[in-house]
């Protein structure tokens, strides 16, 4: 089954890519003159060249979750376009911010990463402490990568097809969220305060068990990733009701946004690398340089195409003003709503 025949219930015009957050930098350029000169440095280089030996990407999730793959992904090709290996170690904990505090207090020569989720910084502040938040005096960004979009599903024998039918049922709507403090909790309690729809929220630990809920009926919809929802989707197991990013996602571009819907909540994970603050500007530089070349390769397309995500690569400062930006957007979703992301009563 191609893109083009997914399930996503009406017909509409093919979507264009997901432009938020594309690259604003001259991609093709850079990589025509790395291509060049193959890479962004040969692995020796002299006495003050950067990197002279491993770069530790740390993943503050799981080993197997969205952010792990990603990061095992992107440092298959360090050998090739830093010339030195990229072990990726994971250490979970408080929705990334364990690994990252750990990172902000090492060194900023480069050498310590971390693969850093949008939410961590627009979403989490509005659940836990200030204390507990990481703060952009802490980290800098490297550059982003992708987009994880979040799709509403129901079973595909479900009386509920369009958002209307959830509008006008006549008991709760249940649904399941991916854990307390996500996006897929934030997306769907606005969507439920702004449509007015009455629903009661049961919340799992991370994307699979809320797929598995809506599956066995333990919940009437859920919001998940597509990259989990799509294997289900295309067995014709479950079926996209609308999706929470800005445009229509390339591998459901029949479904439709909750903006078409009338409902403006642009709810999406983006993912980075990121940096201890205060690194030195020439070792950012080599850093976007080859990550640079890693995105423009064959083999990282596959694994974006594989996986259901969408490219979404800008560069350091633009990527903290926009990701800031959507911080302030949910902070005013979760006034308006009267949204608790802490899980307290």
């Amino acid at each position: 089954m191609t893109p083009a025949d997914t399930p996503g219930g009406r017909s509409a015009p093919r979507a264009r890519p997901a432009r938020r957050l594309v690259a604003s930098m001259t991609a093709l350029g850079l990589a025509s003159a790395l291509a060049a000169c193959g890479g962004v440095t040969d692995g020796g280089g002299d006495s003050e060249g950067f990197p002279q030996e491993p770069v530790r990407m740390t993943v503050g999730y799981d080993a197997g979750g969205p952010a792990d793959v990603i990061a095992r992904a992107l440092a298959e090709g360090s050998q090739d376009s830093f010339g030195v290996a990229m072990p990726v170690e994971n250490q979970p904990g408080a929705n990334g911010a364990l690994a990252v505090k750990d990172i902000a207090g090492r060194d900023a020569d480069g050498y310590e990463l971390t693969l850093l989720n949008a939410s961590l910084m627009t979403i989490t502040p509005l659940a836990v402490s200030d204390e507990e938040a990481v703060s952009w005096d802490e980290v800098d960004v490297v550059m982003s990568l992708v987009q994880n979009d979040y799709v509403l599903i129901a079973t595909e024998d479900s009386d509920i097809d369009t958002l209307g039918d959830m509008v006008e049922a006549e008991e709760p709507i249940t649904y399941g969220t991916t854990g307390v403090g996500t996006g897929s909790q934030l997306a769907q309690l606005a969507l439920f305060g702004e449509a007015g729809i009455d629903g009661t929220e049961v919340p799992f630990d991370s994307g699979p068990p809320a797929l598995t809920a809506v599956m066995g009926g333990q919940v009437e919809v859920g919001t998940v990733h597509i990259g989990d929802a799509m294997p289900q989707i295309l067995a014709g197991t479950v079926k996209p009701i609308l999706i929470f990013s800005e445009e229509r996602n390339e591998h459901l571009p029949d479904t439709p946004t909750a903006a078409e819907e009338g409902h403006d909540i642009p709810v999406t994970q983006y993912s980075a690398v990121g940096l201890p603050a205060g690194a030195d500007d020439d070792v950012v530089a080599t850093l976007q340089e080859g990550f640079q070349e890693i995105v423009q390769t064959d083999d990282w397309q596959d694994f974006l195409d594989s996986n259901y995500l969408v490219r979404a690569e800008s560069l350091g400062d633009e990527v903290e003003q926009e990701w800031a930006e959507l911080g302030e957007r949910y902070a005013e979703f979760a006034e308006e709503y009267d949204i608790d992301l802490g899980g307290d009563d």
